[in-house]
């Protein structure tokens, strides 16, 4: 099964973020530049979760196609799918939109989106860069390293710091589910499941921090502190 290959009429991206006002604008600009780099209309969502650091101030800093809505879930999946859940009551021309998500504490390259819709794919699923290591060993670098390069264009990562897909097909596999942690895997094997196309381009990177406590149970940061325990051991 695959969906329309046609270049999208516009683009959708969704930052879910909690308690993250020190990172967002850097996220936000970096945004700000890959949608000068397309043609189509960017519309970039931010889902405030449960915040309470004053993150709300920002709204209206970023201009008109930048929208915050707040939630009070507690939990990233859900989190993901409110902000698609909201681009959708506004453009809700599936079979024209791309949707795309990243991390408030990333940065997406200024060819982001320009990679991300070019390969005419289904799913089209990135890979993060530290640019800047500051939490962790030399040691738990080396390790994080050797593990994490792939050897061709190709990778088996999954992040949602950096993933993206058609409206129609993430719609027909029912979106991200409301889980606190994994939700990206899950939604990929969804859309693998369904016999969808997924691209995975080991060039198509984003910039994340190597922060040591993380928002999501067992995601990156996690990873990290589990590399730190095994390098100690």
């Amino acid at each position: 099964m695959r969906f329309s290959a046609t270049a999208p009429s516009q683009i959708v991206v969704v930052v879910p973020a909690h308690n993250e006002a020190a990172h967002l604008p850097a996220c936000l600009r970096a945004l700000a530049t890959a949608a000068l780099a397309v043609s189509a209309p960017v519309l970039t969502v931010v889902v405030l979760d449960s915040c309470d650091d004053g993150s709300e101030q920002l709204a209206g800093e970023f201009g008109p196609d930048v929208h915050f809505v707040s939630v009070e879930a507690g939990n990233v999946g859900a989190a993901r799918a409110a902000g698609f859940a909201y681009a959708r009551g506004i453009h809700d021309d599936d079979a024209a939109t791309w949707y795309a998500t990243t991390d408030a504490d990333s940065q997406v390259d200024a060819d982001w989106l320009v990679r991300m819709t070019a390969p005419g794919a289904d799913m089209v699923l990135g890979v993060v860069r530290v640019p800047s290591w500051r939490n962790f060993s030399a040691a738990v670098v080396r390790r994080y390293l050797s593990a994490y390069r792939s050897g061709g264009p190709g990778h088996h990562h999954v992040h949602g710091a950096n993933m993206g897909f058609r409206a129609d097909a993430y719609w027909h596999v029912g979106g991200f589910r409301p889980l606190e942690t994994g939700e990206d895997v899950d939604l990929v094997d969804r859309v693998k499941a369904a016999g969808l196309l997924v691209h995975r381009d080991s060039n198509l990177s984003v910039a994340t921090s190597d922060r040591a406590e993380g928002r999501a149970p067992n995601g990156f940061a996690g990873h990290l502190r589990g590399l730190s325990r095994k390098a100690a051991s």
